[in-house]
């Protein structure tokens, strides 16, 4: 049912200039009147935004930290949901900020209380967000721990009984399972191989009630960036088969921390193509009663398959990062065209199969999906074209990735060609306020802009160190910090980098630190905010994370942010004329300043920072050091 307007219409006025009036009196006085702070620098960003809802244009808005972006943005995109007749989406970097966003005595629930404005806000998550029953099926034969049992109990007792599930809640996400390791989640959750068109238990999964549960938000849709990609990404196709695009249309859309939609962009918009995954698949069809030519084709795609992989090992330059370049050898590429055969070979078999009704039909269908994508996936990759490729590891096996052609031609058609107000939201969208970078990644030739500094005295509650030591070194000066039992937050550029420093930490030093990954990240956030924990290492919580006062009054940059080494960023250092100053420096300056930005959150907060700078990092000292909060010590 279509919301009232939280503001009168009348004939004199255009919505725009209603609206405007409206920010006016909440922003200058209901908020003020009720404890809040008034702030020029809030007020601004809200009447920006209104001006880029009004002219359907992207807004890149950058606001320091306390400026109180939230409500800056919230309050006109209620309005203009309300105005439009179709909800507005709120883009998060990643699932742990909307769980940030939604939580009480956040800004949704304050605006609720104090204007009392009742605002339907439901969440969209990312879909290996959600309990897959399939999966879990599977994992409970064989699983014997106490966290299968205790996701047994969670799943309401309506799913499996016959007749209506219109009782039954929406139930299974990722953080009502906070004990439960992402290793083993990854047991259990969607992936990318489960085809839910064709699942006998669609309708009765836990992620096909959370979506019918947010289509029908009048107000705000929120989900991470991800997700809107892989909305993008999968339309059409959806379309094309006769299903629901991942979420409904929108009027328009924030993109809190917006500098990261990139990374999500590059996440959906490539391929995946992993060692043991096709073996499982093929394994699961291997049922008494099929064709012995399905047989043969099968094994032949299997022994191809692996050997494919063998040689793809044998051609991957050994690196130190994530993302590991393939020099494509003439037999790595004579083993692509053989599984291309191969495949082409069992879906004509498995007409046959489908005929015949030996292999369950789900099973058939899902394997029939996976392969078409497979096989795109594998002549890309042979073409040589201009598709960018590596090798990674993802949830614990090598996986091939695809990436067909630079996101920024993909944004371009899919999210920037449309006439919708797009709000990019952040306190770093900028270097020394130049959009340029970011503007370039994504692709965006029209945009607004604006920065605005933060409200806080930086000079008053923050104090920057610069430590010039050695690599080896740095694990040292990590434990020395550590003993005064401050609670920090320690940052690396990478995974890898944490696990190294994981490795070599003292044991003793590291039963009070807690490690991303170890368990479900917002669970780890919570025990650190509590206390429980004294220190926290991530390589993830650049941006976003959100702790007052004393439940984080320290900061270690372990390693400067630069990007990676790999295929991916060495495809965008090609098309720069100065790789360093183009892709490189405003990477890492970018990236730094969100670290830094996790300190000071409220007016309450204070707090250190350390950078530790080895002798490669100490050379590009100048190139950083005017863009920190305040004078290094």
């Amino acid at each position: 049912m279509r919301k009232s307007l939280p503001f009168e219409l009348s004939r004199e006025k255009t919505f725009f200039d209603s609206l405007g009036d409206w920010l006016g009196d909440v922003l200058y006085d209901e908020l003020p009147e009720r404890g809040f702070e008034c702030r020029d620098e809030q007020i601004f960003m809200a009447y920006q935004i209104e001006q880029a809802l009004k002219e359907k244009n992207v807004l890149f808005a950058e606001a320091g930290v306390g400026t109180g972006k939230t409500i800056a943005y919230l309050l006109p995109a209620v309005s203009y949901a309300r105005y439009t007749g179709k909800p507005a989406l709120i883009a998060c970097a990643d699932e742990t900020l909307i769980d940030q966003l939604v939580k009480e005595g956040g800004d949704i629930h304050k605006l609720r209380d104090v204007l009392e404005l009742e605002i339907d806000v439901r969440l969209a998550k990312s879909r290996d967000q959600y309990l897959c029953l399939k999966r879990f099926e599977e994992a409970e034969k064989n699983e014997t721990e106490d966290w299968i049992d205790d996701i047994a109990f969670s799943i309401p007792d309506g799913v499996y009984a016959q007749g209506s599930m219109i009782a039954v809640q929406p139930y299974g996400e990722r953080s009502d399972y906070p004990l439960v390791t992402d290793e083993d989640w990854q047991k259990v959750n969607y992936n990318s191989i489960m085809q839910c068109a064709v699942c006998d238990l669609r309708n009765r999964c836990g992620q096909t009630l959370h979506r019918a549960h947010y289509r029908k938000s009048t107000d705000l849709i929120i989900c991470s960036q991800d997700f809107l990609m892989e909305h993008l990404a999968t339309k059409e196709s959806r379309e094309r088969e006769g299903q629901l695009p991942l979420l409904p249309e929108v009027s328009m859309m924030v993109l809190d921390e917006g500098h990261l939609l990139e990374y999500a962009a590059q996440k959906a918009l490539t391929y995946k193509v992993q060692a043991y995954t096709i073996v499982e698949l093929l394994e699961r069809l291997m049922v008494d009663g099929v064709r012995e030519r399905t047989l043969y084709a099968m094994e032949h795609l299997q022994d191809h398959h692996e050997l494919f992989f063998d040689q793809l090992r044998e051609d991957v330059i050994k690196s130190e990062e994530d993302r590991k370049r393939i020099v494509k050898s003439e037999r790595l590429i004579q083993f692509g065209e053989r599984v291309i055969a191969d495949v082409d070979q069992l879906l004509e078999e498995l007409v046959f199969e489908s005929e015949l009704y030996m292999i369950p039909e789900y099973e058939l269908n899902m394997a029939e999906e996976f392969l078409e994508h497979y096989v795109a996936a594998i002549r890309i990759f042979v073409a040589q074209g201009d598709a960018v490729d590596w090798l990674e590891d993802t949830d614990g096996e090598e996986t091939l990735v695809i990436m067909p052609r630079l996101i920024t031609d993909v944004l371009s058609e899919t999210l920037f060609s449309k006439k919708m107000p797009i709000v990019f939201s952040s306190a770093t969208l900028s270097v020394k306020k130049d959009f340029s970078y970011i503007a370039a990644s994504l692709g965006i030739e029209k945009y607004q802009s604006f920065s605005v500094p933060s409200p806080f005295d930086y000079e008053e509650v923050m104090k920057i160190y610069l430590h010039e030591l050695s690599q080896t070194d740095k694990v040292a000066k990590v434990e020395q910090l550590l003993k005064d039992e401050k609670q920090t937050l320690i940052l690396f550029k990478s995974k890898q980098a944490m696990n190294q420093f994981k490795a070599n930490v003292g044991l003793m030093t590291r039963l009070n630190i807690a490690f991303e990954g170890d368990r479900e990240l917002s669970a780890i956030v919570r025990e650190f905010q509590n206390g429980e924990i004294q220190a926290l290492c991530s390589y993830h919580l650049w941006e976003g994370l959100d702790l007052p006062e004393e439940a984080l009054t320290r900061v270690i940059i372990f390693d400067l942010p630069f990007p990676p080494h790999d295929p991916l960023f060495d495809a965008k250092r090609s098309f720069a004329q100065n790789a360093f100053e183009e892709v490189e420096l405003p990477f890492m300056q970018l990236r730094l300043q969100q670290g830094m930005g996790r300190l000071i959150r409220t007016s309450n907060d204070h707090g250190d920072i350390h950078i530790l700078l080895n002798d490669e990092e100490v050379k590009v000292k100048s190139d950083f050091v005017d863009i920190l909060a305040v004078e290094p010590q």
